[in-house]
């Protein structure tokens, strides 16, 4: 009976003030008032928010909103049984490269990992953003998907580019144009192009493999462009047919060519009955019409074309160089660079460096007065030429002669001196095992530095020309030889050379 006194006045009292509660605010539901005894009771959306267990009690429940909570929360948490299902929106993760993943085909993760590899991101300092590839591709449909790149093929074009162990065609002896040189080009526009004319024996081939990758000391059957063998010696035969490629590791670029004006050529043309194309008429039409196309591409397609001959000089050369300049190709420079340029159609159209290489000189040659007078006779002979035949190539920068200054050579021109190739320290009257054995032990007089001091000194020099543009847009590796192709072409068509031929027969 004491109990039930005790308990009632209570009810009685809770009763009253909850029907006050409800009079002062009609529309709120209970337990949102936050005054009370009863705050901890009542507020079951609250205990859910902190994560703890659902009250049993028979009270009115609501859907809880949440407005954030981590995904992995989330999956943790029971959903209410009479509430809608909760959206989520899935997040894209991009693997990192070390991860196996491609940069551009992010894997597809399924809403369920998402949270585990957003926590990981998050805990490593880094947010989940949009990936650059889909801004960049953004609007370009399936075709941006098709072409990712592949982080193998863009590692091998990092790569060190293939060694060449020899020369190939670039164009045949039918004068046919080679594509087998286009698996050693690269996308890149640091380039040096260099060509070679001269006649037949001046050592063309033997120049170019010096200055390319071998050395004198080498046998000449290892050296790249092939030299003659004593049989072709002896028979006045040439070695070299068409054009012969060959690029270093520096990412320069040579070309050899058949001798100019060939005798064995035109013999060989004579002798086997060999058949003329139908727009030449003459045998040495067309050995004449052959030498002047492969000059006239020199001149298009090279920053550098060396000039060789083994005695100074013939008039009928230089007669030679100013015809294939006449004939040479119309190209458009975007380059204004007029060094060495003697015309003032220099800005409009493209002229390579010329430098006239005297091989095979004899002690007399290296004298300063004669000297002096061959590179007079070379600025005369080449006074009317826009070719840049001066001011890029000096003998006089290499301290072949420490005496001589800058002013001694009035009209220095592009020559230089190479003197016949030998073995370095054979005296002459060594080799003939005359002498006194005193002068046996004693280098012999030259008159000049060693063959391997000359050509090194002319490698660094020619290796040092200007590299101007030989187009109006800057080309690649890959780009000069489809506009070698293009310059090849339009050569073999051109109709300046057919009217040419056509005044020769």
């Amino acid at each position: 009976m004491s109990e039930s006194g005790h308990s009632q006045p209570g009810l009685y009292g809770q009763g009253r003030r909850r029907r006050r509660r409800r009079e002062r605010d009609p529309a709120g539901p209970p337990g949102q008032n936050l005054s009370g005894p009863s705050r901890d009771r009542d507020y079951v959306p609250r205990e859910r928010r902190d994560g703890s267990e659902e009250s049993t009690g028979p009270l009115l429940q609501k859907t809880p909103i949440i407005l954030a909570k981590p995904p992995g929360e989330r999956s943790k948490a029971s959903a209410p049984a009479s509430g809608p299902p909760s959206l989520e929106k899935p997040i894209m993760l991009i693997k990192t490269r070390d991860e196996g993943g491609k940069p551009g085909n992010p894997p597809d993760i399924p809403p369920s990992a998402s949270g585990a590899g957003t926590a990981k991101m998050e805990r490593e300092g880094q947010r989940p953003t949009q990936p650059v590839y889909q801004i960049q591709n953004r609007g370009m449909g399936s075709a941006a998907s098709g072409g990712a790149v592949d982080p193998v093929i863009g590692q091998t074009k990092l790569l060190p580019p293939e060694k060449m162990k020899h020369s190939i065609k670039l164009v045949d002896d039918q004068m046919n144009w080679c594509d087998s040189a286009m698996e050693y080009l690269r996308d890149q526009t640091d380039m040096l192009v260099v060509g070679v004319i001269g006649l037949q024996g001046t050592g063309k081939s033997t120049i170019m493999s010096l200055l390319s990758a071998n050395s004198p000391e080498e046998d000449q059957r290892a050296y790249v462009f092939r030299a003659q063998t004593q049989e072709i010696k002896e028979r006045a035969g040439n070695q070299s047919s068409g054009i012969d490629f060959y690029i270093t590791q520096e990412r320069v670029i040579f070309l050899d060519t058949q001798p100019v004006l060939s005798p064995s050529i035109l013999d060989h043309l004579i002798n086997n009955d060999r058949k003329l194309p139908p727009e030449y008429n003459l045998p040495h039409t067309y050995v004449e019409m052959q030498s002047l196309q492969i000059t006239a591409f020199l001149f298009t397609v090279c920053h550098v074309v060396i000039v060789i001959q083994d005695w100074f000089t013939d008039i009928n050369l230089y007669r030679f160089l100013q015809t294939a300049e006449m004939l040479k190709p119309s190209t458009p420079s975007a380059s204004h660079d007029s060094t060495g340029s003697s015309g003032p159609d220099d800005g409009s159209e493209y002229y390579p460096h010329i430098v006239f290489l005297q091989n095979k000189a004899r002690r007399e040659e290296f004298c300063p007065r004669n000297l002096k007078k061959m590179h007079m006779a070379v600025d005369k002979l080449m006074a009317h030429s826009h070719l840049k035949y001066k001011g890029t190539l000096s003998m006089l920068d290499c301290n072949i002669f420490p005496g001589l200054s800058r002013d001694y050579m009035e009209t220095e021109v592009n020559l230089f001196l190479l003197p016949l190739m030998e073995n370095d320290g054979e005296d002459a009257l060594t080799r003939a095992g005359s002498g006194p054995p005193l002068f046996s032990l004693l280098p012999g007089y030259r008159g000049h530095p060693n063959f391997s001091s000359l050509v090194s000194k002319f490698r660094s020099q020619i290796l040092a020309m200007s590299r101007s543009q030989l187009s109006h847009t800057i080309l690649t590796e890959k780009n000069w030889f489809h506009y070698a192709a293009r310059i090849w072409d339009g050569v073999k068509k051109s109709s300046a050379l057919s009217e040419y031929s056509r005044l020769l027969s």
